[in-house]
C-alpha cells in the first residue's frame, strides 16, 4: 500500500483558530489557543514546538476534531469537519487520527496488544473478524513488531513497543493525517532515533501527513519539513524547520535554542546561553501587548502596550515580533565578521541574563 499524497494541496487549514475554556463571566477563561492560523500541505511533515502550557496539545487534539473551537476555523482539505453531525464527524476523523505521548495510558490492560489493534475496526463494524486480524497483524509488521507480541498484554512489553502498537493502532483506519503529541518525549534517547526513523518509513509508504508536536527542537530539527513556535497560545515564528532553529528571528525561539545542549569541539566557544526571567504570565490573565513581554531580554516600552503582528520577514519566514529586523541585523553583522550589534540595547540585555 503507498500514499497519494500531493504537495500542491493541502491536508490542513487553519485559520484564526480560538479554542477557549472556562467562564469568562466568572474571570475564569483560559485562551488554550489564541488566533493561530497555519496550513500544512499534503506529505509534509509540520512541526510545532514550545514549553508545557504553550497549546500544543489542545491545538493538535482540535485538527482532529476532538475539540471544537471556539472561534475561527480548521478546513480538511476544503471541508469544515465542524460543520458535520456527531455521524458524519465521526465517520470523517477516521481519516485523521493523534497519536499521544504516554503509550500506557492509551491501552486497556485487559485487552492484548492485537485486540487493541483491532479495536478501531471493531467500532467501525469494517471487515470480518479475520479481516480485521490480518489487517493488525500487517500493521504490526510496518511498525516493526513480530507476530509473538501480538498475544501480549500491555505490561508485558516494553514502552517503546507499546508506542508502535500505538502507531499501528492509529493506522487501522487508513488515515490520511496524523498529528504525533510528544510521542518520543517517554521514550529513552537511545529508542527516538529509531522511532523517529519508522515515522519516516511509515509517510513515505502510506503517504501521511503528519503534524509533529514536541518541546525537543532536536526532534523537530530532524523530522519536520517547516515547524512553527508556540507560545503562550500563539504562534511567534514559523517557517522552514532548520532555518527557524538554525537563525531563529524571535527571542523565544532563540531562548528554545539556547536551552538545547550541545557538543562543543574542542577550543571553539561555548553558545550564549539565555535565561529567561520574569513571571510566566497568567493563563487566565494574560500580559496585553506581546505576551512574552514579562519575560523577554529584548522587551522595550512598545512591546508592553502592542501586540505585534506576525509578518513574512524573509521569503518563507513569518515572526511576530516588534524587533525580528534587529535580530536580522545582528545575525548578518555576525555572518560578516563585524560583531557587536546594530542595536546595543538588545545585546546587553541578552548579556544581562548569562
Amino acid at each position: 500500500m503507498s500514499g497519494s499524497a500531493s504537495p500542491d494541496r493541502m491536508a490542513l487549514q487553519v485559520d484564526d483558530l480560538h479554542v477557549s475554556f472556562g467562564n469568562a463571566r466568572r474571570g475564569s477563561l483560559i485562551r488554550a489557543v489564541d488566533g493561530v492560523s497555519f496550513s500544512v500541505r499534503e506529505g509534509e511533515i509540520f512541526g510545532v514546538i514550545g514549553e508545557s502550557g504553550s497549546g500544543k496539545s489542545t491545538l493538535g487534539r482540535c485538527l482532529v476534531g476532538l475539540l471544537t473551537p471556539s472561534g475561527g476555523g480548521v478546513l480538511h482539505g476544503d471541508i469544515d469537519p465542524f460543520k458535520f453531525s456527531r455521524r458524519e464527524l465521526n465517520r470523517h476523523r477516521r481519516k485523521y487520527q493523534i497519536v499521544s505521548q504516554d503509550p500506557n495510558a492509551a491501552f486497556d490492560p485487559r485487552m492484548t496488544i492485537l485486540q487493541s489493534v483491532c479495536e478501531p475496526l471493531n467500532i467501525v463494524g469494517d471487515g470480518t473478524k479475520a479481516e480485521r486480524r490480518e489487517k493488525a497483524f500487517e500493521m504490526l509488521d510496518r511498525v516493526a513488531l513480530s507476530p509473538e507480541m501480538a498475544n501480549r498484554y500491555p505490561h508485558e512489553i516494553s514502552g517503546g513497543q507499546k508506542q508502535r502498537a500505538n502507531i499501528a493502532r492509529a493506522l487501522m483506519l487508513d488515515p490520511n493525517v496524523i498529528v504525533c503529541d510528544e510521542v518520543v518525549a517517554a521514550l529513552d534517547v537511545s529508542i527516538q532515533a529509531d522511532m523517529l526513523n519508522l515515522f519516516a518509513r511509515l509517510q513515505e509508504q502510506f503517504g501521511l501527513t503528519y503534524v509533529f508536536i514536541s518541546h525537543d527542537l532536536r526532534v523537530v530539527s530532524h523530522i519536520s519539513d517547516r515547524v512553527a513556535v508556540m507560545y503562550f497560545g500563539k504562534i511567534v515564528e514559523f517557517g522552514p524547520a532548520h532555518a527557524v532553529i538554525d537563525t531563529p528571528l524571535h527571542p523565544y525561539t532563540e531562548a528554545l535554542r539556547s536551552a538545547e545542549p550541545e557538543i562543543i569541539p574542542a577550543g571553539a566557544d561555548a553558545r550564549r546561553r539565555i535565561i529567561l526571567q520574569g513571571e510566566i504570565p497568567s493563563a487566565i490573565a494574560p500580559p496585553s501587548g506581546c505576551r512574552f513581554h514579562t519575560r523577554c531580554p529584548r522587551m522595550r516600552d512598545i512591546c508592553r502596550t502592542q501586540q505585534p503582528q506576525q509578518r513574512e520577514l524573509l521569503p518563507g519566514r513569518h515572526v511576530a515580533c516588534h524587533f525580528a529586523e534587529e535580530m536580522l541585523d545582528e545575525r548578518e553583522r555576525r555572518s560578516l565578521g563585524l560583531g557587536g550589534s546594530g542595536a546595543g540595547q538588545g545585546a546587553s540585555a541578552t548579556e544581562a541574563l548569562t
